[in-house]
C-alpha cells in the first residue's frame, strides 16, 4: 500500500479520488492547505505528493520549491503537480522546480493512477535496474548507487529522484549519446507523447547542480551524453 499526500483546496476532489485510488493500493490523506501538508509531511510516512497548483497560503510551485530545498527525509519524494491551466509554460515551471510529473485538470483518474504507478516504480527501481555495480567514480564525481548517493568536489549533492536517475543512466555509458526522446521514454516508462523540452529543463537543473563540472554534453540535434573521464583506481 502506498501512502499519497494530495494537497488541493477543492475539498470535493478528495472523496472520490481516494475510493478511486484505492483500487490501485493507493491510500489517499488529503489536506485544502500547504501549513497542513508541512505538519503532516513532519510526522507521517508519505510515498509520493499530489500538488495542486494554485493554493491558499502559496501556491504549489512555491510549495514544491520550499520542498525541495527544505533538507528532510522526504525533500526528494516524488511529486506529481496538478494545474486547472496545464499550458507549457506551467508545466516548464514545474519541472524546472523539482516536480517529477505533471497533468493538466480536468484528468482521467486512470491517467493519474499510472503515472503515479510509474514514478513510484521509477524511484525504487534504482539502482536494481542498473547493474550490480553499487559505486561509480569520476573525475570530480562519484556515485553511490547502493545509498542514491552524489559526491561532488564540495561534498553530497542534492539530487530530485528524476535528476538522480538521469545522472546514473547517462554516468552507467558514458560516451554514449541518449536522444530526448528516449531519455522521456527511459524515465517516464511511457511513450514520449508529451514535449520534448522537458529533457532540456531536467538536464539544465542537473547541469546547475554539477558545477563547476562540464559532465553534461549536449550534441546538436541530437541529444546528450555523459563526458566526464573515470577516476583512476
Amino acid at each position: 500500500m502506498h501512502r499519497l499526500l494530495l494537497i488541493d483546496d477543492d475539498e470535493a476532489l478528495a472523496a472520490p479520488l481516494a475510493q478511486y485510488l484505492g483500487r490501485f493500493d493507493f491510500e489517499l490523506v488529503a489536506v485544502t492547505r500547504p501549513s497542513e501538508a508541512l505538519r503532516r509531511l513532519a510526522g507521517e510516512r508519505f510515498d509520493a505528493l499530489i500538488l495542486d497548483g494554485m493554493l491558499p497560503e502559496m501556491d504549489g510551485f512555491d510549495f514544491c520549491k520550499r520542498v525541495r530545498a527544505c533538507g528532510e527525509s522526504w525533500q526528494d519524494m516524488p511529486i506529481l503537480m496538478l494545474s486547472a491551466r496545464g499550458d507549457l509554460t506551467d508545466r516548464v515551471v514545474g519541472l524546472e522546480l523539482g516536480a517529477d510529473d505533471y497533468l493538466p485538470k480536468p484528468f482521467e483518474p486512470r491517467e493519474l493512477a499510472a503515472r503515479l504507478q510509474t514514478i513510484l516504480r521509477r524511484a525504487r527501481a534504482v539502482p536494481a535496474a542498473h547493474g550490480s555495480a553499487t559505486l561509480l567514480r569520476f573525475e570530480g564525481l562519484e556515485i553511490d548507487t547502493a545509498r542514491r548517493r552524489v559526491e561532488g568536489g564540495d561534498g553530497p549533492l542534492e539530487l530530485t529522484g528524476t535528476e538522480y536517475e538521469l545522472l546514473l543512466m547517462l554516468a552507467r555509458e558514458p560516451g554514449r549519446v541518449f536522444s530526448r526522446d528516449e531519455i522521456l521514454n527511459r524515465l517516464r516508462g511511457q511513450e514520449a507523447d508529451l514535449y520534448t523540452r522537458a529533457v532540456d529543463i531536467l538536464v539544465s537543473r542537473l547541469r546547475r547542480k554539477l558545477e563547476p563540472l562540464e559532465a553534461v554534453r549536449t550534441l546538436r540535434n541530437a541529444g546528450y551524453c555523459f563526458a566526464l573521464p573515470e577516476r583512476a583506481r
